[in-house]
């Protein structure tokens, strides 16, 4: 009964800090576009970059160098 007194006052405590933490949440704009973050993955631009060289052959003197 003893562990009431203590665990009561710490419960509402933790409620009014969450609630606390909600509150500053929906304030600060943390819920205002809920499918923009979802549907910027999907628009994302694949596309192949063409202005890197793409050279199928390797190297020969970086292998060399990675064998030492």
């Amino acid at each position: 009964m003893e562990s009431l007194f203590l665990l009561i006052p710490l419960s509402l405590l933790l409620v009014a800090f969450l609630a606390y933490i909600f509150y500053w949440s929906v304030k600060s704009g943390q819920f205002d576009d809920l499918n923009g973050p979802g549907e910027a993955i999907l628009m994302d631009d694949d596309s192949p970059k063409t202005s890197q060289k793409l050279d199928p052959t390797p190297d020969p003197k970086s292998s060399i160098k990675s064998r030492h």
